[in-house]
C-alpha cells in the first residue's frame, strides 16, 4: 500500500486499472493525517478523482473501506517481518525501513482501528498478536540467552519505536533518518532484560478502591471509554450507563462530553508536570534527570493507560483555544526532555533529540496500552530501563 504525498491522482473521467488500489491509498493517507471520524466517503472520493456513489462498487462503506486499510497495513509489517528470517537480514534495518515506507501505520492501527467492528477488532488483534509472536521467534533466535516472555517484551517494544514516527510529523534527511531509526530499534532489541515474574490473578480483595465522587466516577469511566472506541464513538448515555446512572444525570457534573476530555486533559497534563517538576528539583544533573524524568513518565503511563492515550489520541477534539493550549503544554512538556537530553550530549541536533524522546514515551505508551504486557510486575521499571537506552545511547542511563 502506498500513501501519502506520492499518490497520484488519476484524471477525472479514466478508470486505471488500479482504482481499488488507488482508493485504499487515498484513504489511509486521510485516515491518518484527519483521522477517520473527520472524513466522509465523498473527500476519498475526490482524492481519486470519482464520483462517491462510484466508491460502493469497491465498498460497500466507510468501516468496510477502514477495514481495508487496516488489513493492508498490517500486512505490510507482517511481510517485513517476515523477510527478518533470512540470517543476513538487519532485523532493525528491515524493521526501520517498512515503518518508514508506511509511515501512517501506528495511528491507523493504535487510533483508527477503534472505529471497527467488534468482529473486525477481534480479528485485527489476533492478526497483530501473530506479528508480534513472528517478531519474538526471530529475537529468540538471534538472542538464545532469551527466554520466550524476555523476547516477547523486545518484540512489542521494538515495534512500538518503529512506531514512533507515526505518531510525529518530524523527520531528516535520507540516509540520516533510517539510521537514526535503525539505531533506536537495534538498542531495544540488544537490550538487556531482567527475568520476568509473571503477572499473578488479581485478588478481590486487592481490587483498588473506586472514589465516592460521582464526578470522579464519571470522569474515570469516561476516559476508559474515549481510550477504548474514541471521543466521537461515545455517548453522554454510555458514559453514564458505565457508571451506573442515567445518561442526563451526567450532566448535572458536567456541561457536555466535551468538558469532561477537557477535565481528563488537563488533569493529565497537570499530573506529568508534577512529576516533571519533582525529577528535576530532585536531579543534579542532566543524567540524573534522564533518569528521574523517564521513571516519572513510566509509572504514570502505566498507572494510567486509558489516559495517557487520551492525552496522546483525544485532543483534536477540544475547541480550538482548549487544543491550542493543550498542544503548546504538551511540546514544551516534550521540550523539557529535549533540554536534559541536550545537556548529556550537547553535539546533538534538536531535531533528533525530538525523535529520541519521542520514540522512549511512544514505547512506553505503547506497552502501557498492551494488556498482556502491563501486568508483568515492575514492567514499568523494566521498560523504563530499555528507553534509557534510546535517550543515552553512548552510556545507557542507569534507570
Amino acid at each position: 500500500m502506498v500513501s501519502g504525498p506520492d499518490v497520484v491522482r488519476p484524471a477525472r473521467g479514466t478508470r486505471p486499472a488500479n482504482r481499488r488500489d488507488l482508493i485504499v491509498s487515498a484513504a489511509a493517507d486521510l485516515f491518518y493525517r484527519k483521522g477517520y471520524q473527520n472524513i466522509g466517503m465523498g473527500e476519498v472520493a475526490e482524492a481519486v478523482a470519482i464520483g462517491p456513489s462510484a466508491l460502493y462498487r469497491h465498498f460497500r462503506g466507510k468501516q468496510s473501506l477502514l477495514a481495508t486499510v487496516i488489513s493492508g497495513a498490517l500486512r505490510n509489517l507482517d511481510d517485513a517481518i517476515a523477510a527478518m528470517g533470512e540470517p543476513s537480514r538487519d532485523i532493525a534495518a528491515v524493521l526501520a525501513s517498512s515503518t518508514l515506507a508506511h509511515r501512517e501505520v501506528g495511528v491507523l492501527w493504535r487510533r483508527e482501528a477503534r472505529h471497527l467492528s467488534d468482529e473486525d477488532r477481534a480479528e485485527f488483534r489476533v492478526e497483530a498478536r501473530r506479528i508480534g509472536a513472528r517478531l519474538t521467534e526471530v529475537i529468540a533466535h538471534r538472542r538464545p540467552e532469551l527466554d520466550t516472555a524476555q523476547a516477547d517484551l523486545l518484540a512489542w517494544c521494538a515495534l512500538a519505536v518503529a512506531d514512533s514516527v507515526s505518531f510525529h510529523s518530524l523527520s531528516l534527511p535520507e540516509p540520516e533518518f533510517s539510521a537514526l531509526l535503525t539505531e533506536l530499534i537495534a538498542t531495544v532489541i540488544g537490550a538487556a532484560v531482567p527475568t520476568l515474574r509473571q503477572a499473578g490473578a488479581p485478588r478481590a480483595e486487592s481490587a483498588p478502591l473506586a472514589a465516592s465522587s460521582r464526578r470522579e466516577a464519571i470522569l474515570t469511566q469516561a476516559v476508559q471509554l474515549f481510550a477504548e472506541r474514541g471521543f466521537a464513538g461515545v455517548g453522554m448515555d454510555d458514559i453514564g450507563a458505565a457508571t451506573g446512572i442515567a445518561g442526563p444525570s451526567v450532566y448535572n457534573h458536567f456541561p457536555g462530553k466535551t468538558d469532561i476530555l477537557s477535565a481528563a486533559i488537563v488533569r493529565g497534563d497537570e499530573w506529568l508536570r508534577m512529576g516533571m517538576h519533582r525529577a528535576l528539583s530532585q536531579a543534579s544533573d542532566p543524567r540524573e534527570g534522564l533518569v528521574l524524568m523517564l521513571g516519572s513518565y513510566s509509572a504514570f503511563a502505566f498507572e494510567n493507560p486509558y489516559l495517557i492515550q487520551t492525552l496522546v489520541s483525544e485532543v483534536e477534539y477540544l475547541p480550538q483555544a482548549e487544543r491550542q493550549r493543550a498542544r503548546v503544554s504538551q511540546r514544551a512538556y516534550i521540550g523539557e526532555w529535549v533540554h536534559l537530553l541536550r545537556g548529556l550530549h550537547p553535539d546533538t541536533d534538536p531535531l533528533t533529540a525530538r525523535i529520541r524522546v519521542q520514540a522512549a514515551q511512544i514505547m512506553v505508551n505503547d506497552i502501557a496500552s498492551t494488556p498482556h504486557l502491563r501486568g508483568i510486575p515492575d514492567i514499568d521499571t523494566t521498560v523504563s530501563a530499555i528507553g534509557a537506552g534510546l535517550l543515552d545511547p553512548a552510556h545507557g542511563v542507569d534507570a
